[in-house]
């Protein structure tokens, strides 16, 4: 998946955060009624407060490049999206933070809780983070103007709005919303057929499925799933002959997934040994769903084709939406059944799930909280 044209999507989101495109220029839709950023659990007095609920918290809602950043977590000699905007809070801490941090010989950073991490080469439109102070001369539009002069053309700030104490990035979202897009390469712009069902096809090259791993015993068990290790950037030793997949085919895969309860331990990665088993592992997915778009890009005049793939869940595990996009573009070319992805939920080793595709077609588009409105998904449901 590596040998693709993956930076003409990395600039498409580039100019997306910047804001000199929308997202809606690559599907054509209006995006997002972004009717959540205020809700009741936002409504705050802050006049009057006293005791513990005297501290003042903001919800900070900001759109970053995955490709400008190492990913969101703070992390030593890293250019991390966490240690910018920390660092663009450190003005608003309150004294006696600010002594604290003094003492331990700490730089004067905020503490910054969001909604969910992002790896290296994910970009993000609306990540949302919470910051609180003691302070109480800081206003919204002072922390927003921190922060966006801090990385120009990289990281800029969506909202900032004051918010109840009780608001929590993470556990106070309903949903998290992605969207992934896969490029097509020059030679398979014109490779497009109908097939025996009347689903026009796109040819791709599908690899033998072979991973590098480490595991105790031979076995590949329930035991040992969570300790099985698997390498990102895999060099698969031999190549299949060039296979047949249709983005509608991909589009019935994912739809299989919609309105179920289920477990995504065969889809996720690098995920701790406790969150390997039970209701750590399950997942509620809203909405799941691929079309065929065009990307605007100087090179090709009516925009290079793509298939886009939008995922909205309760949750997600680590690295899952970009196992899930590589599973169900290898399943579609292997042609699978409808239920291919299902039957996977019940296999008991993470090598019958593909290696993750690259982070970098894959954004954050938004984290809700308030119930999940199917009118906001950027993919209808025909």
């Amino acid at each position: 998946m590596s040998a693709r044209p993956w930076q003409q999507v990395i600039d498409f989101y580039s100019d997306v955060v910047k804001g000199q495109k929308p997202l809606s220029a690559l599907l054509g839709t209006t995006c997002l009624s972004k009717n959540k950023i205020y809700n009741s659990v936002e409504c705050v007095n802050s006049q009057n407060r006293g005791g513990r609920w005297a501290r003042l918290t903001f919800k900070i809602v900001v759109s970053y490049h995955g490709g400008s950043f190492d990913g969101w977590q703070k992390q030593p000699d890293l250019y991390t999206v966490q240690s910018v905007v920390e660092q663009s809070l450190g003005k608003f801490v309150d004294d006696k933070k600010a002594q604290m941090l003094k003492d331990r010989g700490l730089p004067l950073e905020g503490a910054a809780t969001v909604a969910g991490r992002t790896d290296k080469g994910v970009t993000a439109l609306n990540q949302v983070c919470s910051f609180y102070t003691w302070r109480k001369d800081v206003q919204s539009q002072d922390i927003a103007d921190a922060i966006n002069i801090a990385a120009p053309g990289k990281l800029r700030t969506v909202s900032v709005t004051e918010v109840s104490r009780v608001f929590h990035p993470n556990f106070s979202a309903k949903w998290r919303h992605y969207l992934y897009i896969f490029p097509f390469n020059d030679d398979e712009e014109d490779t497009e057929q109908s097939n025996e069902t009347g689903e026009n096809t796109q040819k791709f090259k599908i690899k033998d499925n072979h991973y590098e791993h480490e595991v105790v015993s031979d076995k590949c068990n329930e035991e040992n799933v969570g300790n099985l290790i698997i390498t990102d950037d895999v060099e698969l030793e031999t190549e299949k002959k060039p296979q047949m997949f249709s983005v509608s085919r991909v589009n019935k895969l994912l739809q299989k997934l919609e309105g179920k309860l289920l477990s995504y331990k065969l889809f996720a990665r690098d995920t701790k040994a406790s969150r390997n088993e039970g209701p750590p592992t399950e997942c509620f997915v809203f909405h799941a769903r691929a079309r065929e778009c065009r990307l605007p890009c100087s090179e090709h005049e009516k925009g290079r084709r793509v298939m886009c793939i939008e995922l909205v869940a309760n949750r997600f595990l680590r690295r899952m939406v970009r196992v899930l996009v590589a599973t169900s573009i290898r399943e579609a070319a292997a042609g699978a059944d409808e239920d291919a992805l299902l039957k996977l939920m019940d296999a008991t080793c993470r090598r019958a799930t593909a290696p993750p595709a690259p982070p970098d077609g894959l954004c954050l588009v938004d984290v809700g909280y308030e119930e999940f409105d199917p009118l906001d998904c950027l993919i209808s449901k025909e």
